[in-house]
């Protein structure tokens, strides 16, 4: 392109530029116009954007507080297991409902008995069998 014709079209260009500045529409310029609204437009999207982080923002402090509530669970479930996991307890409800204790010298068997051991089936249940069944309440009379 020669110089005349890019002179042309800046001289065109810089007056439309020129042009557009002096329009008015009811007193007002139309860049103006624009850039009010543009103004607008950011003004409200950041008032949806902290409104909507607000409610983000309660959102999250109901999941700590649940959390919390779950840790709190899992504490206590852990503490009451430790508690049913003691030995001590163990042995003492085994001996209470199910007649176990310290195997005596009578209970032990020659591997050439077990056959014989296992003909004979396994031995019968306790005479507590309705308290280990539902330890809480009284056995069925």
């Amino acid at each position: 392109m020669s110089d005349a014709a890019i002179h042309l079209v800046r001289s065109r260009v810089q007056g439309s530029l020129v042009q557009l500045f002096r329009i008015r529409i009811r007193g007002v310029s139309l860049v103006e116009a624009m850039a009010f609204v543009c103004l607008s437009v950011l003004v409200i999207g950041v008032y949806f954007y902290k409104a909507n982080a607000g409610q983000e923002s309660a959102r999250i402090k109901d999941l700590d507080r649940e959390i919390q509530q779950e840790d709190q669970q899992v504490r206590r479930l852990r503490e009451q297991l430790t508690t049913l996991q003691q030995p001590a307890r163990i042995e003492r409800l085994s001996q209470q409902y199910l007649n176990l204790g310290p195997m005596g010298a009578q209970q032990e068997a020659a591997p050439e008995d077990l056959t014989d051991i296992a003909r004979r089936g396994p031995p019968p249940p306790p005479r507590d069998f309705a308290k280990l069944a539902h330890p809480a309440t009284e056995p069925p009379k």
